[in-house]
């Protein structure tokens, strides 16, 4: 019997935030949420070896606020009992569900088959699957932290910092982020291998690895996917150029999902689940936020993390690029707030 947590008690189609490496943070996240909330919402992929041999600094990227529930924790490795230890973290950290990254085509990633590259390896892909579930149980059952021999300093970042949401212990669903494939199609084949471990969800992206994010997301096969998992109970989400909340309504239907998440569209656009066409000053005034935000959150990385963002809410009006380029050059929200101000007293 699957475990779906959560999961069943979102309406039909979920429309959901993807997790990106480096632009979904805890500022970023809670942007959207304040600004119009997604259905679900998943944080930035962690890496489970970093975490389980006590890279206490990587903690920083489970931070998050109450604001973002559902809020599902994502991780991505090869080793199985690293995924074992940083599941029970996840836990205790008060997530709503936990996703294993088999998805990012990143190269120094998928060459150690982590990622995107355990389509490569089954067999170990579908253990981790199981591990992670085990986690999940065991922690519902009472293991405690120094029972599964997590690193004393992660233990004591762990009880001593304000990053956890403090909840009664419960039993987390686990879910899935893939592709269609490493260098060719194999969709409907390895989601039969998923399906062997009975996921709560899986979500797929139109691509294979070796297309990283060129061309364009193979719907088609999405589609044909989801029929597949629709004779099991495990819930089914497609991935890949979602361009509106009209779109990702159009395009669940169409293919016959349990809905999608979004990615790259939200990128200067929190207002995008609510369909909502910002003004320029719209814009600018959610990056100034967005900016104190980072900085609120944010404190132990540079500002030049922000500028990314800063770029993506400047488009579609004239001085747009010439504004782009003095806000790569900022240092703080202070200085964002300037250099809007003096463009529209220009």
């Amino acid at each position: 019997m699957i475990f779906s947590g959560f999961w069943n008690k979102l309406p039909l189609p979920i429309i959901g935030l993807s997790p990106m490496d480096g632009i979904t943070d805890a500022a970023f996240r809670y942007m959207l949420a304040k600004t119009n909330k997604p259905d679900v919402i998943f944080t930035e992929f962690v890496n489970v070896e970093g975490l389980a041999r006590g890279a206490v600094s990587m903690l920083d990227h489970f931070i998050y606020n109450k604001i973002e529930r559902p809020i599902v924790a994502q991780i991505y490795g090869i080793e199985a009992d690293s995924f074992y230890k940083v599941a029970l973290m996840c836990c205790y950290l008060g997530f709503d569900g936990i996703d294993i990254n088999m998805g990012c085509p990143a190269n120094k990633v998928a060459r150690r088959n982590s990622g995107a590259g355990l389509i490569r390896v089954p067999e170990q892909a579908k253990k981790i699957i199981r591990t992670v579930k085990q986690a999940a149980t065991d922690w519902a059952d009472g293991i405690t932290l120094e029972k599964a021999d997590i690193r004393p300093k992660i233990i004591t970042t762990l009880t001593e910092s304000a990053i956890r949401q403090s909840r009664p212990r419960k039993k987390l669903p686990v879910s899935v982020k893939t592709r269609i494939g490493i260098d060719k199609v194999i969709a409907e084949e390895w989601i039969k291998e998923l399906l062997e471990e009975s996921p709560a969800l899986i979500t797929m992206h139109g691509r294979t690895l070796k297309q990283m994010y060129s061309g364009g997301a193979d719907w088609e096969i999405l589609g044909k996917v989801a029929k597949i998992v629709h004779q099991t109970d495990t819930l089914f989400l497609g991935n890949g150029d979602v361009q509106s909340v009209t779109d990702a309504h159009q395009k669940s239907e169409q293919y016959g999902t349990d809905g999608v998440l979004v990615g790259r569209a939200t990128c200067g656009n929190p207002w995008f689940f609510s369909g909502h066409e910002p003004t320029m000053k719209d814009r600018f005034k959610a990056a100034i936020n967005h900016a104190r935000y980072f900085e609120e959150m944010s404190m132990k990385h540079a500002f030049f993390a922000m500028r990314k963002h800063l770029a993506w809410y400047c488009k579609g009006f004239d001085g747009a690029r010439e504004l782009r380029k003095e806000l790569m050059q900022t240092n703080s929200s202070e200085e964002v707030e300037e250099i809007f101000d003096g463009f529209l007293k220009n």
